[in-house]
């Protein structure tokens, strides 16, 4: 076969390529071989400024420090080794007795030097540092008894320390008992609710409470809703709805019924309809208040003057009707009576005496829950009647 002189320079050109493709290779080997005595050599050579002691304390004021011995305090102790070995930088649990308070891992000449009493066991083993929840006022924490008797001192308040309540959560979840709110559970299969206290709703079994929550809030998943009902409730002045399954909702509010988020989440009386008013003998809103003439009363056709739009119950105007004249709840005045005269602050300068019979007497009447009291005076004219013109 013959090559012209074209084919003979590429036939060179790939020998020369194949060539240097095996010296390629061959460094690259040599490389990875050398790279690899390098590695495992590592791990003999010894860093400079290595660790030789244990400093019980050093100069610089740290505690049980490993470090070079020229760095450790000539007033304290120290070994040739680390202070995981030693028997003076030992880790334990120093108990504090004034503070009720426990601190695992700690060296004991620590614990001697901060006042504490320093045991040799882990933080479970010692008595003293047993956790429970502590509760003051409406806060709570996981604490020791200790500690909580100093808390409860602090606030001048009485120790509640509970050792049924055994982890932190449940400990902080406890604070604040008496807040109202929607504890969720299962019965017969079936979410259901109660608008009750949180320290109630730890009583049911595997129960949430969502506090601020109403029972009927969709979220929850239960069975309780809206409703048309209301109900009046012992020492609250206002009208409440009820949800379906009875329990407590917001005041009554004719033009929420509907409204979802009224249904969810509480709201204030202040945020209620017709803040600020008695809204006595309204059809459409609940939110009676007993020192401005009004309170919850289940309705009655003979003693209100309107009818609720949805329910049984309104607030009544307890204002009186007395002598064709109209008085408010809470309201005093005078009486009129044969023999006297009513003393108002444009007569006073009149004796009384000028107008007074032997045996006539001064009598005082009150409107109190839409229902005029007499008050009468001392026998004699002992006592007079005197009332302010507005």
């Amino acid at each position: 076969m013959r090559y012209n002189m074209r084919d003979y320079k590429l036939y060179l050109k790939d020998i020369l390529t194949a060539i240097n493709m095996k010296k390629s290779i061959k460094i690259i080997i040599s490389l990875s071989i050398f790279l690899s005595i390098l590695i495992s050599l590592l791990p003999l050579t010894t860093p400079v400024g290595e660790v030789s002691s244990c400093c019980e304390k050093t100069i610089s004021g740290a505690w049980c420090q490993n470090s070079e011995e020229s760095n450790c305090d000539d007033e304290y102790r120290s070994t040739p080794t680390s202070c995981e070995a030693t028997s003076f930088c030992k880790l334990g649990v120093c108990y504090d007795s004034n503070e009720g308070t426990c601190m695992e891992n700690t060296p004991e000449k620590i614990c001697e030097e901060e006042g504490g009493v320093w045991e040799d066991s882990e933080l479970d083993e010692v008595e003293q540092c047993i956790l429970g929840c502590c509760l003051v006022g409406d806060q709570a924490a996981f604490v020791t008894q200790t500690r909580c008797t100093k808390l409860s001192s602090l606030y001048g308040l009485e120790t509640n320390f509970r050792t049924d309540i055994t982890n932190e959560m449940e400990c902080i979840a406890s604070a604040e008992p008496d807040v109202m709110g929607a504890c969720v559970y299962e019965e017969e299969f079936t979410n259901t609710c109660k608008f009750i206290t949180k320290k109630e709703c730890q009583d049911i079994e595997d129960a949430e409470f969502h506090e601020d929550y109403l029972c009927s809030d969709e979220s929850l998943g239960t069975i309780c809703g809206p409703s048309e009902k209301t109900t009046c409730v012992e020492g609250e002045d206002q009208v409440y709805f009820l949800d379906t399954c009875g329990n407590l909702a917001n005041i009554y509010d004719a033009d929420k019924i509907e409204d979802d988020s009224y249904w969810s989440k509480v709201v204030s009386i202040a945020d209620s309809c017709g803040y600020g008013s008695g809204n006595a003998d309204s059809a459409t809103c609940g939110n009676c208040d007993y020192f401005l003439g009004s309170t919850c009363k289940k309705y009655k056709s003979s003693e209100d003057k309107v009818k609720p739009n949805y329910g049984d119950n309104i607030c009544r105007d307890l204002s009186c009707e007395y002598e064709g004249q109209t008085y408010e709840h809470g309201e005093t005045w005078c009486a009129a009576a044969e023999g006297i005269k009513v003393i108002t602050s444009s007569t006073q300068s009149d004796s009384p005496l000028r107008y007074n019979v032997p045996g006539s007497r001064y009598t005082r009447l009150v409107c109190y829950d839409n229902e005029v009291m007499v008050e009468s005076c001392a026998d004699y004219r002992a006592e007079i009647c005197y009332q302010s013109d507005v």
